[in-house]
């Protein structure tokens, strides 16, 4: 039986790394019934709609969407399609591993990280005022109880099931004794639940500075949106970058697997770009919809593959294109799983 899913290319080099990823997906012999639709810049431009209402259909009917880069303009201009799609469909957990490979560029050996950001609400709920008057901007940082809840429980349950050993919950309520005090009070009364998990807290300044010095003392970490988006991209640049990341925003019944960099028009359509993120969203998407083999021959094929700098993409010294690699990992995944 294929999986009905929403295919939604992206802006710039996306629809170059999206195809390159869907050959790398579709070798694991696990089907797929694409519905191709369009977001971002792209339909913008097309049809005056950064998110057209056919693309919204189409998620809502497919429960399931795997997208590349969208562009969003910087200070004015449409709101985020990444949020916007989070916030419609209720995709509260965003969970991004980040996981060293061979010959990569960051700062350490043997990361192995794992991400659970708040995904709807805090300061990206996008309650805004500006008083024209006095030049005054207000955001308004809304935490709820039954939000903190569900990414929190989330958290425990879904480290759980991967075998992790601890939770670290990042906030500020130092300062921010309210909403940040609450969730944390709440991080405190659900950790009694999973005994079988190691529970701590961190302030978030400390923590940016505990990851940049020795991030193997932590496993699994869990905050608000905000302070998640933050450290999700600081992490990234322990294992070598966004271009290597992956990405799951995960609701009730819905989950869109996405790259999380940008859509880099200054190297669209030259064939350079890496796509080894929205790959590795690949096998994440692969693992939600339970084909584990196949989820994990697309791991491993990328470590096998990384092993040989020849392999790589220029960003990371080799000289493959963007469909060579793709091509040498797909073949490289059918040979594993036979």
């Amino acid at each position: 039986m294929a999986y009905p899913a929403t295919l939604i290319p992206g802006d710039g080099i996306g629809p170059e790394v999206v195809d390159a990823a869907v050959a790398v997906v579709e070798a694991t012999g696990v089907e797929f019934d694409w519905d191709r639709q369009e977001a971002g810049m792209g339909a913008f431009e097309d049809t005056g709609d950064p998110l057209p209402q056919a693309t919204l259909d189409s998620i809502g009917r497919t429960r399931l969407a795997f997208k590349g880069p969208l562009t969003t303009p910087v200070g004015t201009g449409f709101r985020s399609i990444n949020v916007q799609i989070r916030q419609h469909f209720d995709l509260y957990a965003n969970v991004r591993p980040c996981e060293t490979l061979p010959n990569t560029r960051g700062p350490f050996e043997g990361v192995d990280l794992l991400l659970y950001r708040e995904n709807t609400e805090g300061l990206y709920a996008g309650i805004e005022y500006f008083d024209e008057r006095n030049q005054i901007a207000d955001s308004i940082n809304r935490i709820t109880r039954v939000g903190s809840e569900r990414i929190i429980r989330y958290a425990f349950e879904d480290a759980v099931r991967r075998g992790r050993k601890r939770l670290t919950l990042v906030h500020k309520a130092n300062i921010l004794k309210e909403t940040g005090g609450m969730f944390l009070r709440i991080g405190q009364e659900i950790a009694s639940d999973f005994p079988q998990i190691e529970f701590d807290d961190r302030i978030i300044d400390n923590m940016a500075m505990q990851l940049v010095i020795h991030p193997g003392k932590y496993d699994a970490i869990v905050t608000t949106n905000m302070f998640g988006d933050i450290l999700s991209d600081l992490m990234s640049g322990l294992v070598g970058g966004l271009g290597v990341t992956g990405s799951a925003n995960v609701g009730a019944d819905c989950a869109v697997f996405e790259a999380v960099h940008g859509s880099a028009p200054d190297i669209a359509g030259q064939g350079i770009a890496n796509p080894t993120a929205i790959v590795r969203s690949g096998a994440m998407m692969l693992q939600y919809l339970g084909e584990t083999d196949a989820a994990q021959a697309v791991r491993q094929a990328l470590f096998d593959v990384y092993s040989d700098p020849e392999n790589l993409t220029g960003d990371l010294g080799g000289r493959a294109s963007t469909s060579e690699f793709g091509e040498t990992l797909a073949a490289r995944v059918r040979e594993i799983v036979g």
